[in-house]
């Protein structure tokens, strides 16, 4: 498969793979319907919407989308019931992935997470931001800025390799992994330079497979090639990572939201390690940010299904 560079090539792809059908919990949201109608437009995906029935087609038809072109489960319990609802979808076979629509975070995850009818796999659940960056000649995905707030080394391995299975379904065929810091140097005095040191030992040693990791870097070396030249540091990934795994969720929240504001970018995200694609977005995500989330999940879930 050739690689995709780019969230147009992305969803081209998707469009060839799907439709796939996505479940959304809580469906009564203007921008969530927006890009439900344009992924089922574009043939990425048909639908399920869980929630209040008529609230939901009073939202559709505002925006001018046909309730009748979906599957509406009307219930009006309240949103935990909702979330539940649509997460059964899922767990059943009825849909092959998951979408938060207007709902908090937490009924959301709870149903998630549910020990009896959840999508738990036993794995980390962790989550990916992933931008086509203007002067990039390639997607670069980061991880994880939204799910895990503080992981250990443990689980940044196990977060590496949800990310590096999903950059594979984009045609990575070995992606690179910059382990970033505040610095590119090993510092007993800062945990996240150790962590990264022992998870590019574990990648040399075969424990990390279908990828390349190395570490610490700087963000300027990880992404600059001219920067690691500067500095000295020969290495695979230097200046070329396909992947940057963050220390914690404020360095990869701060990192993926700087990208959105202050760069010319198109960007989405993708819930990853559950037994189906999880899209959990957020309600300052644009119609376009949500609609590229759906994409991608169907390319993701496309590609477990033929693994």
């Amino acid at each position: 498969m050739e690689q995709i560079r780019t969230l147009t090539k992305m969803l081209e792809h998707a469009s060839k793979v799907g439709p796939m059908t996505i479940s959304v919990a809580c469906a009564a949201d203007a921008d969530v319907l927006e890009a439900v109608e344009a992924a089922r437009k574009k043939g990425v995906a048909k639908a399920f919407l869980t929630g209040d029935a008529d609230k939901i087609a009073l939202v559709a038809e505002k925006i001018g989308v046909n309730p009748a072109d979906y599957d509406i489960v009307d219930e009006k319990s309240g949103e935990a019931a909702a979330a539940m609802a649509a997460v059964e979808l899922v767990s059943s076979g009825k849909a092959q992935i998951l979408m938060k629509g207007m709902l908090h975070t937490d009924n959301f995850l709870r149903a998630v997470l549910n020990k009896e009818k959840g999508l738990r796999s036993g794995g980390v659940i962790s989550h990916v931001y992933f931008h086509e960056i203007e002067g990039y000649d390639r997607i670069i995905f980061v991880t994880d800025g939204a799910f895990v707030p503080y992981p250990d080394l443990s689980a940044k391995a196990k977060i590496i390799d949800n990310a590096a299975k999903f950059a594979r379904a984009f045609g990575v065929e070995n992606p690179k992994v910059a382990v970033l810091g505040a610095v590119e140097v090993v510092n007993p005095d800062m945990a996240p330079t150790i962590d990264a040191a022992a998870l590019a030992q574990m990648s040399r040693r075969g424990q990390i497979k279908g990828c390349v990791v190395d570490g610490p870097f700087a963000l300027d070396n990880a992404v600059s090639e001219l920067s690691a030249k500067h500095k000295g540091i020969v290495s695979e990934v230097a200046g070329r990572a396909d992947i940057l795994l963050v220390p914690d969720i404020e360095a990869g929240n701060i990192l993926a939201k700087s990208i959105v504001y202050f760069a010319r970018n198109k960007t989405a995200g993708v819930v990853l390690g559950a037994k189906a694609p999880i899209i959990l977005v957020s309600r300052a995500d644009s119609a376009e940010t949500k609609m590229y989330s759906i994409a991608a999940s169907v390319v993701w879930a496309a590609y477990r299904k033929n693994k």
